[in-house]
């Protein structure tokens, strides 16, 4: 199994992987990276769990489009597993912040 560290929106992360798909994982989350980047850009101071689930919908809405056939601004021809694994992705960081979110509320 391998390590891979990946930054994204300022924060550094090491996560595990299958020998072989580190690259794969720094291309992904390069792309998870500008679409945070982005949704902190557009809408001001985020936290990061709203940075992180803001980032997740734009990238979920990309493949809607792009699976709905209207196309949308993805870079090169999607890989099917790419986009796959970015859905899934997506959904988790939507859970994530939702847990986030509820551990900031006050009781």
């Amino acid at each position: 199994m391998a390590s891979v560290d990946i930054e994204i929106a300022t924060r550094k992360y090491s996560l595990a992987c299958r020998d072989g798909e580190e690259a794969h994982l720094r291309t992904v989350a390069a792309i998870v990276d500008r679409k945070a980047r982005d949704a902190g850009g557009a809408l001001g101071n985020l936290s990061e769990a709203r940075q992180l689930l803001y980032a997740s919908l734009l990238l979920a809405d990309e493949l809607k489009e792009r699976r709905e056939g209207g196309g949308g601004p993805v870079e090169a021809e999607p890989d099917p597993a790419i986009a796959d694994a970015l859905e899934r992705l997506a959904e988790r960081m939507e859970t994530l912040a939702a847990r986030l979110e509820r551990g900031h509320e006050a009781p």
